[in-house]
């Protein structure tokens, strides 16, 4: 059985990273979701709020489970077994950093394969940075997050707690 990881800030989860975790979950066995550390991200949810957005939008999708990971994700890897990174990209400057990435988990974990998955065409456009923008400006965010999140997310970011991108 081979494992996908689908790793990312998930600063919230949106739309677009469901997209991938769905699509991932028809390729494998299974799908790890994990919750990164990311030094140059400045997150605005907790880790424990994140995981619990992730996990709530994932709950109809019984192959997939949700962990947070503080160490490198080519050493994660190595306590999953079989396993692939899943990778979703939108642009190609996503391309450029994660194939960076992927070439760099490859060198510090010989057994490790990365997979890239091109975005929906819905969701070219989406960033979770641009949906604490909109949701902190009062805008609607109804058709960026998932539907289980969103009083949440409006909760939080009305509240005025967000002043700018902080990611």
């Amino acid at each position: 059985m081979i494992t996908g990881i689908c790793p990312g800030s998930f600063d919230p989860v949106t739309l677009g990273h469901l997209d991938i975790i769905n699509r991932a979950a028809k390729i494998f066995d299974n799908v790890c979701v994990v919750v990164m550390v990311n030094l140059n991200k400045r997150c605005f949810f907790t880790v424990d709020e994140r995981i619990d957005f992730i996990r709530r939008s994932v709950a109809g999708i019984p192959n997939v489970s949700v962990v947070h990971s503080d160490k490198l994700l080519a050493e994660f890897s190595k306590s999953m077994g079989d396993c692939v990174l899943v990778k979703g990209l939108r642009a190609i400057s996503d391309f450029e950093i994660e194939f960076q990435m992927a070439l760099i988990n490859r060198k510090l974990n010989p057994k490790l394969e990365t997979v890239f998955l091109p975005t929906s065409e819905e969701y070219l456009y989406l960033s979770s940075s641009l949906v604490k923008e909109v949701g902190s400006l009062g805008g609607d965010i109804s058709g960026f997050v998932p539907r289980e999140i969103l009083g949440d997310l409006n909760s939080r970011l009305k509240g005025g707690k967000y002043h700018g991108k902080r990611d």
